[in-house]
């Protein structure tokens, strides 16, 4: 992404909005103070909405309580607030109420209830009657809603809605203030067993879950997004303010006017009131006390139904999932939406095995019906194959993307540029000329990927194109001849003749001229071109007989002089963390393998200077942007690798601050990112965004930290969440889109590849198969299936992920790599003792002669080495000779 900078930073695409604003909400009645065993709560007294959220002996304020003076107008929504649509039986057109439009004080009422009111001031005059309620709820804190029909034809409800206000706004804060003071929320629209759930950013102290509340029938059916207008002391829907939804418990009217295009999560739904007849909706707010790990027990401590999937969402064809359902009720029934896509086994009470079917694909909803009338969603993402789903991008966009005009004044011939699906072309041209200029996030997509997916699974063909490309287009053209890295090859200058499609805005600060767009400032690009040139040195190392231009040595060394290039004091942000220089971290280890001490001396010194600068920074997550979730892969990486584990720990807990599970493909390890389709999108809007980039990255940050601490399931079960995210973006064909727009008015891939390769880049390095050992649901794999039976002396797995080249023990604390080959299957003993993997040629791919076998010991002490096949010590590691039929590589303790 790139920024104007200025007033509000981002903000210079987006409108600043206006500036007036007033006290509709009533402040100055003053509040309503209330104390619950779990909380410390203030509602506003005339409008008698939540103003303040804080766990009982804390400070923390899950609610935007110091900013309520500037969120008092109309039109700005409040937990407490309603929103529905109604029409008489039988009637065409629906009717809008929203207790926010135009606020009057509400008539209180005097009951039982922490604080009650009824709604009628608030609201136009209509035939609904409708009352709202505080409750303490086993010392949570409850809102319920009676909606009763006073007139005399029978009413049906097409929409309701609960706004959902958390102090999510980073507006004209200070970072340590974002920090201290804001949280973020993610929603599981899963019906009776939907939740929002609410943390501190810094991912530290007690979580929040908004569960429905019991005696009501309130599922979450949709989460929309709530337009509200934007004043300049806040920005709402900008890169510092996203913006609130609401729980929508009923979706019809909706679906028939805005979404009537899209399939919904879940099926529309409405109600119907008799005269005289009475419902009732509500919500529970509880803590979880220990943080986002303990959100799973504070939701089933409200009654409400828990899933959990293993290894996630996101699941191959034929390939079996673990699902675990814990609830208070039994089981009824459990289908498929489609049917047949999903074939659901009991394996023992709770404990399932789910299967796609070989030609299912895309969205699958499984439906779980309880015998005490809840009805739980469950949200799939099925894929081809994992290793088909490389193949197919691989083809795709060395066909597709391929741009060929030599007659192209920018020198862009023989390079894979931004694809645009829906129009079935290339992006030859956009203002944001990066898009079209093969570098910045959104114009390295489609390459960056293409190149990364060969050091998983490399091909002939597309290796020779991509050589081509290289010689071509990437070295000397987009990196000069010292290395440095432009923001753009394509550029706006009329006098080169070239025809600039006039139905574009061509005079936004986005249409550079040449020299902004040949400007080598930007230390993001550089990472793009390192990951580059890296692929093709593993691939070289590996397989040498494909590359026909250079020698593994010149790809590594341009790697290297790329790096240390982006150090220099004329490249901008090379003090913040970078979006994939997890890969800067991997050329240092093959630098050091391959015995160029003095590269990697100088490597390592340069990184070990950032990384002690950020360890003094209370927050080390600079960015281009105000806040940001890409800094802290890199903060991560060198932290840990140079030992400064307070920094370490605070950016592992910053990364879970953002990126949750839950049982939905889009949301599950999905790390927040709302603002980048304004830089590489093709629909451009403030919008959720899903598996973006941020998945495949940030995951690199909870996997590692697993494999350091492999107890902690709750690490893997995130992490590979957000490792599995950017195989749901590669469609049928092999296109991949940048990200999956979340709005329910849209629910599609957007048309762009924009800026998807960094999340391959992240998934490519930080994927694999892992085992962990849950305390509840025993021996778990990820990236693979458990083929051998609970409690045997020896576990056995086979392989089904997209990296079949890295494979980590938890239960032992080893991770085992290879460069070459693909590791089909492992077994170990659960004593230790010993470790076999099955190690082979990859399918339908290259042969080589060796497979170079590297253990390391990332938890305990154990060591383990290669025992046979009979080896050699090669960049150490031992070098397998590999032959056109399996090799079992026994290993031993050293």
């Amino acid at each position: 992404m790139i920024v104007q900078r200025g007033l509000f930073g981002v903000l210079g695409l987006l409108a600043l909005g206006v500036q007036g604003q007033s006290d509709n909400l009533g402040l100055s009645g003053g509040y309503i103070t209330i104390n619950t065993t779990n909380f410390n709560v203030k509602i506003v007294k005339n409008a008698q909405v939540l103003a303040s959220l804080t766990p009982s002996g804390s400070s923390f304020d899950f609610l935007p309580y110091d900013k309520l003076s500037v969120r008092a107008n109309n039109g700005q929504y409040h937990w407490g607030d309603l929103t529905f649509r109604y029409r008489q039986q039988g009637a065409s057109t629906w009717t809008d109420g929203n207790t926010a439009t135009a606020r009057k004080p509400v008539t209180a009422i005097s009951n039982s209830a922490l604080a009650a009111s009824n709604l009628a001031p608030t609201l136009t005059s209509s035939p609904l009657n409708i009352t709202r309620e505080w409750l303490n709820v086993s010392g949570d804190l409850g809102l319920r809603f009676t909606i009763v029909n006073s007139g005399t034809s029978t009413i049906e409800l097409g929409s309701l809605g609960f706004p959902a206000e958390f102090n999510s706004i980073f507006t004209n804060r200070q970072s340590t203030d974002t920090q201290r003071l804001c949280s973020l929320s993610d929603p599981y629209v899963g019906m009776h067993a939907g939740y929002i759930r609410a943390n501190p950013i810094s991912g530290t102290g007690a979580a929040l879950v908004v569960t429905p509340l019991n005696g009501t029938d309130t599922p979450l059916e949709a989460y929309r997004n709530l337009a509200e207008t934007s004043y300049s002391s806040t920005g709402y829907g900008s890169q510092t303010f996203e913006g609130f939804y609401e729980w929508q418990v009923l979706t019809k009217a909706w679906a028939e006017k805005e979404w009537a295009k899209v399939t919904p999560w879940n099926p529309p739904s409405s109600r119907t009131l008799a005269p005289g007849q009475s419902m009732q909706f509500g919500v529970r707010f509880s803590l979880a006390k220990g943080g986002v790990r303990d959100l799973d027990a504070a939701v089933r401590g409200t009654g409400t139904p828990v899933a959990v999937g293993v290894p996630g969402y996101i699941i191959p064809r034929g390939s079996p999932a673990q699902l675990f359902l814990q609830a208070s009720s039994s089981v009824s029934s459990i289908t498929s939406d489609p049917s047949g896509a999903l074939t659901v086994t009991q394996v023992s009470t709770g404990s399932y095995t789910v299967t796609p079917s070989t030609s299912a694909w895309g969205r699958v909803r499984l439906t779980v019906k309880y015998a005490d009338g809840k009805t739980q969603t469950i949200h799939y993402h099925v894929t081809k194959a994992s290793t088909d789903v490389l193949g197919n991008l691989g083809s795709f966009f060395t066909t597709k993307a391929l741009f060929n005009d030599t007659s192209d004044p920018f020198g862009r011939a023989n390079s894979i540029m931004t694809y645009d699906y829906e129009a079935g072309a290339i992006v030859s041209q956009d203002p944001r000329v990066w898009i079209a200029g093969l570098s910045d996030e959104g114009g390295t997509g489609a390459y960056l990927a293409t190149m990364m997916k060969q050091s998983l699974q490399p091909n002939a063909a597309e290796i020779a194109k991509l050589e081509t490309f290289v010689d071509k287009v990437l070295w000397g053209t987009i990196q000069t001849s010292d290395f440095a890295v432009r923001k753009s090859i394509f550029y706006y200058d009329t006098s080169t003749k070239y025809p600039y499609k006039t139905s574009f805005n061509w005079g936004s600060w986005t249409s550079w001229n040449k020299n902004s767009a040949y400007a080598i400032d930007r230390a993001y690009n550089y990472v793009h071109v390192t990951a580059a040139y890296w692929s093709m040195y593993r691939v070289a190392r590996a397989y040498p007989s494909l590359m026909k231009s250079h020698t593994w040595d010149w790809y590594l060394e341009q790697a290297y002089s790329t790096i240390i290039r982006a150090m220099k004091n004329d490249v901008g942000y090379n003090r913040v963390g970078l979006m994939g220089e997890t890969v800067f971290g991997e050329i240092l280890t093959d630098l050091t393998r391959e015995g160029k001490t003095s590269e990697a001396s100088t490597l390592s010194a340069a990184m070990k200077s950032r990384a002690a600068q950020w360890d003094t920074e209370a927050v080390p997550y600079g960015s281009e942007m105000a806040w940001d979730s890409t800094g802290q892969e890199g903060v991560y990486y060198w932290t840990k690798y140079f030992g400064y584990t307070s920094t370490m720990t605070k950016t592992v807990n910053s990364v879970l601050g953002y990126m949750p599970t839950v049982p939905h493909w889009g949301w599950n390890g999905n790390a927040r990112r709302y603002w980048d389709n304004i830089y590489g999108g093709k629909l451009q809007r403030i919008e959720r965004q899903i598996h973006h980039y941020g998945s495949g990255l940030n995951a690199q940050v909870l996997l590692s930290a697993f494999r350091s601490n492999p107890t902690d399931w709750y690490l893997l079960q995130v992490g590979y969440g957000g490792t599995s995210g950017p195989l749901s973006n590669i469609n049928q064909d092999g296109f991949a889109a940048a990200s999956f727009h979340s709005w329910p008015d849209t629910l599609k891939w957007d048309g762009y590849s924009g800026d998807y390769g960094p999340g391959f880049l992240g998934m490519a390095l930080g994927s694999g198969t892992y085992v962990a050992q849950h305390q509840t649901f025993g021996t778990l794999v990820y990236g693979g299936s458990l083929t051998s039976s609970a409690g045997a002396s020896t576990v056995k797995v086979t392989t089904q992920g997209p990296v079949r080249r890295k494979v980590f023990i938890g239960p032992l604390g080893i991770l085992i790599t290879t460069d070459a080959g693909s590791i089909d299957g492992f077994s170990y003993a659960t004593d230790g003792s010993s470790i076999s993997l099955t190690l082979n040629q990859l399918s339908g791919g290259p042969s080589a002669t060796t497979a170079v076998v590297w253990t390391e010991t990332t938890s305990g002490s154990a060591k383990y080495t290669v025992s046979s096949p009979s080896t050699t010590q090669s960049r150490q590691g031992w070098a397998v000779p590999l032959s056109s039929s399996a090799v079992t590589v026994q290993l031993k303790k050293a």
